[in-house]
Parts: C-alpha cells; sequence; structure tokens
C-alpha cells in the first residue's frame, strides 16, 4: 500500500512537470521576427518583435495587438492561444502603391473607408497597429521613447 501511494505521488509530479513544460512551450517566443512571404525584395530590416518585452515590460495586453474581423481587441487571449497571422486578413503584401492611394482618394470616400482599404494592405495594417500604440505611448507618458520611424524598427540590413 505503501508503495502504491509514493509510485501515484511520482506519476503525479511527472504528470505536472510533463503538463508545466507544455504549457511553458505553447508561449509566444520572446521575440517574434516579422517575417512574412512575399516580401523578398523587401528594403528594410526585418522588424524583430520583442513579445516578452512588450507584454511584460511595457504591460501590453494580447488585445493591443491581436483584433477581429471588425477591429475589435480579442481581450480575452492569453499567452499561448493560436492566434492568426496578420497577413490572413490583411491579404495585400507591401505597403499601398501610390497610384492606388491617389485613385482612392479619387472616389471621395470617407476617412474611415479610406484608412479600411488601406489596412487590406499587410505592411499598412501593421504600421498603423505599431506607430499607433507608439504615438499613443510617448503622447500619454509625454515621451519619445517608443519608436515612430522607420529606422527605429526596422534593422539596417
Amino acid at each position: 500500500m505503501r508503495n502504491s501511494k509514493w509510485t501515484i505521488g511520482v506519476i503525479t509530479a511527472a504528470a505536472v512537470m510533463f503538463l508545466a513544460a507544455g504549457l511553458y512551450a505553447a508561449a509566444a517566443p520572446d521575440v517574434i521576427p516579422m517575417q512574412t512571404a512575399g516580401y523578398e525584395k523587401h528594403t528594410k530590416g526585418i522588424v524583430q518583435f520583442t513579445h516578452k518585452k512588450h507584454a511584460t515590460d511595457y504591460k501590453a495586453t494580447c488585445g493591443d495587438c491581436h483584433h477581429d474581423a471588425q477591429g475589435k481587441p480579442l481581450a480575452a487571449l492569453k499567452d499561448g492561444d493560436p492566434v492568426q497571422k496578420c497577413v490572413e486578413c490583411h491579404k495585400i503584401v507591401g505597403e499601398i502603391p501610390k497610384e492606388a492611394k491617389a485613385e482612392l482618394k479619387k472616389q471621395k470616400l470617407s476617412k474611415e473607408d479610406m484608412a479600411k482599404k488601406e489596412r487590406e494592405y499587410h505592411a499598412e495594417a501593421l504600421h498603423e497597429n505599431c506607430q499607433g500604440c507608439h504615438k499613443d505611448f510617448n503622447k500619454k507618458n509625454n515621451s519619445k521613447a517608443a519608436p515612430t520611424t522607420c529606422t527605429t524598427c526596422h534593422p539596417k540590413q
């Protein structure tokens, strides 16, 4: 009887360790290279998004970056939950070409509709999300700590 309790205890401890290791392994990586297929001709370095630093040091929540099809924050996400890549919805790789932007302006769209069309382009959506958050952070904290220019996020190649 005594040996069976010990055996059950060891098995339980091992199961808890494996479960904990599995949960840890499922967490988002500390740094996420923002590499997306289709940017083979990208002229700037690939942004190395410091996921852990944003979540831990800056107290960013999952919903600050991840949103649903209507742009509403996915506030119920937890670290390690599966998420779609940005390009799955923002399907047009790259920035909106000047000609396309000029064509949209000719249509005299509302500011909201214009922004929605621009966000169909992957780079436009990322830039709006990241730079918008950084600008808000700087304004709120009366600082310039959060980068808002190309070269501060995109490393030199």
